[in-house]
């Protein structure tokens, strides 16, 4: 596992490494093997959650176990209201504006690659570490980000929006594992996390009750119930409230005796869900916005493929970039392209960059 950055010219034992800490297996793995191979560690964990959004977590705990059980240098970062304004706020506002957010891609740009890695090089680091199962490639042309070799694992989608010279110091040791082997690690290493379950998806949301979570932040909003209507304007049933819909959703509508229909879209000015058939749903333009690219000299107009969700397989795509965003023609039709989502564009394995589906 080689991590000296292109033109460190240092030993290992010179080469000072940030590790972003949570608490978890992954990262607590990722210590691990660096300190074993002689590199200068040491962690940084951030502290992020506060009431009301605030779960049951160890994160900070098991965090600090690890690196007394290393004995390594650890430093601790109180971000909780960074994380809420850059985060939590976004999320909350995202389905307000009847979208669905991607916290986790704005939580690696904005605060773990972000104000995590400006505190690294305060601290001295020559490379940050984290526990993503992503694969950061040397190149002539600086760092790359790639594909984890684990397709179930792959983590790339949620690294696209990072900085682009962020990720010239970023490394990912776990490219080249899947879950078990590094828990394996974990476990003959004798680590105190090497039992801890997988985290949630988002940490600050209590057992998916999102838009419980919304009110509670947002006291001056009105979830209040409105028309569901179809594609062609005929009103066929009420909602609940617009934050408790998706794009894509087919249950909890309450629409029986008649078709199967699925949301289309959200109207949050007229207090609308709209829906329509699984024919409905389909696509092949889509526009992003807020695009960031970590590769250069990129052609105004190409092929690549794009991911439009994180657990949704690729779709070959043709890609016209513009000043801030993108145009992109899907070569086959996609179902259920939610405005909010992310939208990660590949080159064979290499993360070309990406950005926010737009409304249609």
């Amino acid at each position: 596992m080689e991590l000296n950055s292109l033109g460190l010219n240092k030993t290992v034992e010179d080469t000072k490494v940030c590790i972003a800490m949570s608490g978890g297996v992954d990262s607590s793995v990722a210590a691990y093997l660096l300190k074993k191979q002689g590199y200068h560690v040491f962690g940084i964990t951030m502290d992020l959650l506060q009431p009301p959004y605030a779960t049951e977590t160890s994160a900070v705990k098991d965090a600090i176990k690890i690196a007394e059980f290393l004995g390594i240098e650890h430093h601790i970062l109180d971000l909780k209201k960074e994380f809420k304004t850059q985060v939590v706020d976004y999320f909350c506002q995202t389905y307000l504006d009847g979208e669905t957010p991607s916290p986790c891609i704005l939580c690696n740009r904005h605060i773990k690659l972000g104000i995590l890695a400006d505190e690294a090089k305060k601290f001295g680091a020559d490379l940050i570490v984290t526990g993503h199962y992503a694969e950061t490639k040397i190149t002539p042309d600086g760092v790359e980000l790639h594909k984890g070799k684990d397709p179930i694992r792959d983590q790339s989608y949620f690294l696209f929006d990072i900085k682009r010279e962020n990720l010239q110091i970023l490394r990912c040791p776990l490219s080249d594992f899947d879950k078990d082997e590094t828990r394996k690690i974990a476990k003959e290493a004798n680590l105190p996390i090497a039992n801890k379950p997988d985290s949630q998806d988002i940490c600050f949301v209590n057992e998916g009750k999102y838009a419980e979570l919304i009110k509670n932040l947002n006291s001056d909003f009105e979830n209040s119930p409105g028309d569901i209507v179809t594609i062609e304007g005929k009103i066929i049933g009420r909602h609940k409230g617009i934050i408790n819909y998706t794009v894509g959703q087919r249950r909890g509508l309450n629409i029986g005796g008649g078709p199967i229909y699925y949301v289309v879209s959200i109207d949050p000015q007229n207090n609308q869900i709209i829906v329509g058939s699984a024919e409905q749903l389909f696509t092949k333009e889509v526009k992003i916005k807020d695009l960031n690219l970590l590769c250069k000299n990129l052609p105004l107009s190409s092929d690549f493929t794009v991911k439009l969700r994180s657990r949704q397989r690729e779709v070959p795509a043709r890609i016209k970039f513009t000043k801030n965003g993108a145009s992109i023609t899907l070569n086959e039709k996609f179902s259920a392209a939610a405005p909010g989502q992310g939208c990660c564009i590949y080159d064979g394995t290499k993360v070309v960059g990406g950005g926010f589906i737009c409304k249609i």
